[in-house]
């Protein structure tokens, strides 16, 4: 569970909330036999959304898309922060919390999660709460979540024994959230923003308030809001709408319409009525400067155009904050953010800077860019990228369920789910007028949220309109038309080996899987792998420095043109890599599939390697090494890496210190890039995956060309990789004034993932740590005792050498800490000493194998695992022998596994954290 920053609401209304109680207002549907509910009406439909509404209020939302192997649930509640009274912050995420801990029929909700291998979770805004589930397309897991969900409206326990143990989880995400000097001065600037709404307090509350708040509160507030007339059910994915429809009519039309009358929130936020300065002082690593300006709601008129405003303002490299604060060097980051929520929300401008920097300059040119969109229109051109932008991404949004499905809860949240078509309709109205127009109504010096008051005989204010009708508004809205939907593809790894072809093209190797996707969408991933250890030696810092350089421009496009490029292709790219391989990982539409692989191969072949870019590159990762030397999880997880890490200084996997790190940086200058280029980038070794929508011989031919003779002036020998011996050893660093601190104990295996042993310590991996809420660490240190807000272990193995790792990760607060380190030593021993229970084995078993199943459902992760099974020499009939293998796995072979491989004596221990004050 998580809760957003944008998050948290109080009414003075929502006093009366607490009044109420449950008695006599609903129950639990009669058990004497099935009770015949009305039929669910039909309301609209658009672009393949089609709303229903149950006689007792619920909203229902159905979307189908037989080309995803998935489908998502999503529950919504119409209750956030905003709902909230006083002493009362941080109800509704709490809430929240309290939801997992289950029901008279329901009572191990974090077991079921796992056992159904559903990606789970909740999050809470200030207009809503939302649960989740995206699992495997079966009509038993559907019908599974669709129950949970309704269980759960109603029926949970929201005990005073789970609110002892969940409100320490709270309190310690809450820490967790204390650690970041950013993140508490945009909650100080929107306090002092706001006077009276919610949207001034911050969704996770105040520490007083989640530590005190009464159980019998948290009940009322339970009842009061989750009902079916406040909730909106959205399913979407692969199923049948209409037994569907049927079974959400079994499930929820059974549960009584409730009789109370929810409050009317009826808080307005005044005009400001000038410039507010907040300063904040605590430990960091970077200088950070915040602006924030009052806007409109969601639903108002000039909501569209604020946000293509935001888009041209954070376009990178042509949008004005990059130009005049990133490329001039005043600043190593700057970003604009437009929250339009259900009430008036706000636009945020964040820049930051290095902590030797003067921030007076910085707010001085921050300024002058915000007052010249009054006075210094936008382009044409900047105006059609920025909305050619905004339709990518609702093209893309709308080819991925889960994602629409997400989408839907917000416009929920907002006023209406049809916001999110309507919003992109007038979006592509939007015009330059309309830009100008609203920069100069909203962002004034009197709406502006910095710092300091300044007098003003004649102040001049910004007056929000009120939002429009949405029943009038969208009354006779009908959308785009729906697109085409692709085919169903059952992602096993039979069906992956029944449907890919494989070959070679010259120097490439190729894996081929065509079917009709949802858009004509199509994904490929492209690995290119040159050097030896020997070669490499003393280049880690120049390798990773040119693959990221990849994209910043090529000697026929300059990084402007060729994000738009992309955009126009309606494709993305992302490239990564280091000393050894580069990766290109893309996804277009059928018809552009040709256009982008040649766009990929000329920044592949054909970089620029632009001074600028790289001295910007330079200069955010120099200052994000500089934050990460008081952040007590950075240094935590540098300090165990470079434990286990056996390679020396030379090799281009050696892991480097801070300091070593950004003295290495600095070194690297664009003739570094050029020659490592000119000496290493080429196929060694090549491999090539594409899925979905494409004509796969002319794909094959197009590879060929653009790659089949592109080879490496260089030798290639894969770099063999090493395992370190440990002996066991705790070191603790101390990191002041962060109310966070991290646990990592992390030891190395000498195992490859083919061993016959391998399997049986994944599912015991799992069971101990692996697995959602319902592992033992989570069970005991989470939920029982109430520490940590996120406590897991992990296993792995390599593929080619006999290397591997063990590892326990877990953050609390610092007087916390050995508590923790307790709880997880006696855990593992646990887990040594004893046979693990059959349940814990059925459980873990499905919720990998199933988990699985939904990692090979997205195109462009298959493609990925395809690249590698190439590279590996494998086909997927290794993970079908391996799913096999976890299958079978026993009781005895999980201890036998965990007692050969674990030592618990030979771990390496990192604390880090201020425990001046902590009581160890």
């Amino acid at each position: 569970m998580r809760y957003s920053i944008r998050l948290s609401l109080v009414q003075v209304a929502a006093l009366v909330v607490f009044a109420l109680t449950a008695g006599g207002t609903f129950g639990a549907p009669a058990k004497s036999g099935p009770v015949k509910s009305p039929p669910a009406q039909q309301v609209t439909s658009i672009e393949g959304v089609t709303e229903y509404r149950l006689a007792n209020g619920l909203q229902v939302l159905l979307y189908p898309d037989e080309s995803s192997s998935t489908v998502s649930v999503n529950m919504t509640y119409h209750v956030g922060s905003r709902h909230e009274s006083y002493g009362a912050t941080g109800m509704a995420h709490l809430l929240e919390h309290m939801n997992f801990k289950g029901t008279p029929t329901h009572p191990h909700i974090p077991q079921e999660l796992a056992s159904h291998g559903a990606s789970a979770n909740a999050t809470t805004s200030y207009d809503r709460t939302n649960y989740f589930e995206t699992f495997p397309a079966a009509p038993q897991n559907l019908e599974w979540a669709l129950g949970l969900e309704a269980d759960r409206m109603i029926h949970s326990f929201i005990a005073q024994k789970d609110l002892d143990s969940e409100m320490t989880v709270v309190r310690n995400e809450f820490e967790r959230g204390e650690n970041s000097p950013t993140r508490i001065l945009q909650e100080r600037v929107l306090e002092s923003a706001y006077l009276w709404h919610n949207y001034g307090h911050p969704t996770i509350g105040a520490r007083a308030d989640i530590e005190g708040v009464p159980i019998k509160r948290l009940q009322d507030f339970y009842h009061l809001y989750y009902q079916p007339d406040n909730a909106t059910l959205i399913v979407a994915g692969n199923f049948d709408e209409a037994k569907t429809l049927a079974l959400i009519e079994r499930l929820y039309g059974v549960i009584p319409k409730p009789t109370r009358t929810l409050p009317n929130l009826y808080m307005a936020e005044p005009p400001q009525d000038g410039e507010r300065e907040v300063i904040l002082n605590r430990t960091g690593g970077q200088k950070v400067l915040i602006e924030a300006y009052h806007i409109p709601a969601d639903a108002h008129p000039d909501s569209p155009a604020l946000g293509i405003l935001t888009q041209m303002l954070n376009d990178r490299p042509s949008g004005r904050l990059y130009r005049r604060l990133v490329a001039t060097k005043l600043a190593t980051s700057a970003s604009a953010d437009a929250n339009t929520m259900h009430d008036p929300g706000w636009m945020m401008f964040t820049v930051v800077l290095s902590k030797d920097a003067e921030i007076a300059p910085v707010r001085t040119e921050l300024n002058s860019i915000i007052a010249g969109l009054a006075t210094e229109p936008f382009s044409a051109e900047e105006l059609s990228r920025a909305v050619s932008q905004q339709v990518l991404g609702y093209e893309r949004l709308m080819n991925s369920s889960q994602e629409v499905a997400a989408s839907l809860s917000e416009n929920v949240a907002v006023g209406d789910w049809r916001l999110l078509f309507w919003d992109r309709d007038q979006m592509k109205k939007v015009t330059l007028e309309d830009v100008k127009r609203v920069a100069s109504t909203y962002l004034i010096p009197s709406n502006r949220t910095v710092g300091e008051f300044i007098p003003d005989d004649h102040p001049e204010r910004a007056t929000i309109g009120a939002e429009p009708d949405l029943t009038v508004l969208l009354k006779d809205y009908k959308g785009a038309t729906v697109q085409e939907a692709g085919e169903h593809f059952d992602p096993t790894p039979a069906n992956i080996e029944a449907r890919t072809h494989r070959g070679t093209v010259g120097l490439v190797r190729t894996a081929f899987l065509e079917k009709k996707t949802k858009g004509d969408r199509v994904d490929a991933t492209l690995q290119f792998h040159f050097g030896t250890a020997q070669a490499l030696e003393n280049r880690g810092f120049i390798g990773r420095l040119t693959a990221e350089m990849l994209m910043r421009g090529t000697r026929l496009h300059t990084r402007q043109q060729l994000e738009d490029a992309l955009t126009s292709l309606k494709a993305s790219m992302r490239i990564g890599g280091d000393a050894a391989a580069v990766s290109v990982s893309l996804q277009t539409i059928r018809e552009n599939l040709p256009e982008v692989l040649r766009l990929a191969a000329e920044v592949l072949q054909q970089p620029a390697f632009a001074p600028d870019q790289l001295d910007e590159i330079k200069r955010g990762q120099l200052a994000g090494i500089e934050t990460s030397r008081g952040d007590p999880q950075a240094l935590a997880q540098l300090a165990a890496q470079r434990y286990v890490s056996p390679y020396g200084s030379n090799d281009f996997r050696y892991v480097p210190t801070f300091d070593e790190r950004a003295d290495g940086i600095r070194k690297v200058g664009v003739e570094d890039l050029k020659t490592f280029h000119q000496q290493f980038y080429g196929a060694g070794v090549a491999e090539v995956a594409v899925v979905g929508n494409f004509d796969e011989a002319a794909t094959g031919k197009l590879i060929g060309e653009l790659f089949g003779s592109w080879k490496s002036p260089a030798a290639y020998e894969r770099a063999a990789n090493d395992v370190k011996t440990l002996a066991g050893k705790v070191e603790t660093i101390v990191t002041p004034d962060k109310p966070n601190s991290v646990y990592i104990s992390l030891g190395t295996l000498k195992l490859r993932d083919d061993d016959p042993t391998y399997p049986a310590l994944v599912v015991g991996n799992t069971i101990l740590g692996g697995g959602f809420l319902n592992s033992r660490l989570a069970t005991r240190i989470r939920q029982q005792d109430g520490l940590s807000y996120t406590v897991e272990s992990q296993v792995s193995a390599d593929a080619l050498d006999a290397v591997g790792s063990f590892s326990i990760f877990a953050i609390c607060a610092p007087q916390n800490m050995s508590k923790v380190e307790k709880d997880a030593r006696e855990e593992l021993a646990r887990v040594l000493a004893d046979p693990v229970t059959a349940a814990e084995i059925t459980t873990a078993k499905s919720g990998i194998l199933q988990s699985r199943q939904v990692g090979r459902s997205s195109d462009g992760a298959l493609a990925g695992q395809l690249v590698r099974h190439l590279y590996l020499g494998r086909d997927f009939s290794w993970d079908a022998h391996f799913e096999k293998a976890l299958a079978e796995v026993s009781a005895d072979a999980i201890q036998k596994a965990l007692r050969i491989y674990i030592d618990p004596n030979a771990l390496i221990t990192v604390k880090a954290g201020d425990f001046s004050k902590a009581t160890q």
